[in-house]
């Protein structure tokens, strides 16, 4: 599945890359970095920029800071899903909390998304 993207939002995605929020950071270096399949980080899709994406499990996943709890961001939130989603994607998203609550629960959740839905 050939993803559609806004080519103007590449240096976006490359200064994002640069500077991962540290939850980013630890899911990357320590879990999805080596993950196999692979997964791609701050990809564009659309006209949207999400944190990892993985082609062969059509999955996405989504950190979310406490921005993302305003009535604004939800909307957003809900509205990039939604088109995702369309896309034939399947959007995870977990609360920063979580990565340094449970990262293993995180992880493994991951896991079992990617397991249940590899092509």
């Amino acid at each position: 599945m050939s993803l559609e993207y806004n080519k103007k939002m590449i240096p976006r995605a490359k200064e994002l890359r640069k500077s991962m929020t540290k939850k980013e950071r630890h899911l990357w270096y320590d879990f999805l970095k080596d993950y196999f399949p692979r997964f791609q980080r701050q990809k564009t899709i659309g006209s949207y920029i999400v944190d990892f994406y993985c082609y062969e499990a059509a999955l996405v996943i989504e950190l979310d800071g406490s921005q993302h709890y305003e009535v604004h961001a939800k909307a957003y939130d809900d509205e990039r899903t939604r088109f995702l989603e369309a896309a034939g994607l399947n959007v995870m998203r977990f609360p920063n909390a979580m990565i340094d609550r449970d990262f293993e629960g995180v992880c493994a959740a991951i896991d079992r998304e990617i397991k249940k839905n590899y092509r």
